[in-house]
């Protein structure tokens, strides 16, 4: 159950607008807080489940999951191309919180954006909320028309199938 009242299934993706400069994803998962939280934080489970736009992959992933940490990711794209994007870690509360501050190496979401993801037992699994606090009304607006969700729900989809096997394994 959301902070709005309302119950989602796990594998939906919602991602919507809020005020001038937020997006706001959520998704539930059918696993602890604890193995999500996990998979977010260590550059092993991250290189599994975070290969960004189709066809491309995570190549080189860095994350040092203590407040003030740096993290860096490094995709690669089907024809050689690159996507990079480095953060510093502003708050670790775990396994329920993680707050990032996120800037891509080509700037396409035109500066800095603070990422707060939440992550809450809704009794079924795991309730992740990430909002997205972007420079602007028009920064935000250009990243909703990106294109973005196609990557977050594909990636999440990965997320899903890697916490099931972790859920299993640890259930035995």
């Amino acid at each position: 159950m959301t902070a709005d009242g309302v119950s989602r299934p796990a594998g939906k993706l919602e991602i919507v607008g809020v005020g001038d400069r937020q997006i706001v994803m959520t998704r539930g998962f059918a696993a602890p807080p604890s193995l999500v939280f996990a998979a977010l934080v260590t550059p092993s489970l991250l290189l599994q489940w975070l290969p960004g736009p189709v066809g491309w992959r995570l190549v080189e992933c860095d994350f040092d999951a203590i407040e003030g940490g740096r993290y860096r990711y490094l995709w690669r794209g089907p024809n050689g191309q690159s996507m990079a994007a480095k953060g510093v870690i502003r708050q670790i509360v775990r396994p329920t919180r993680l707050v990032t501050v996120e800037i891509f190496d080509d700037n396409w979401t035109g500066g800095e954006v603070t990422a707060t993801t939440e992550l809450t037992d809704d009794g079924a699994g795991t309730l992740l909320t990430n909002t997205g606090t972007y420079p602007s009304r028009t920064d935000r607006d250009a990243a909703l028309a990106s294109g973005m969700e196609h990557g977050v729900d594909a990636s999440y989809t990965h997320l899903d199938h890697l916490l099931t096997d972790q859920h299993q394994a640890a259930r035995r």
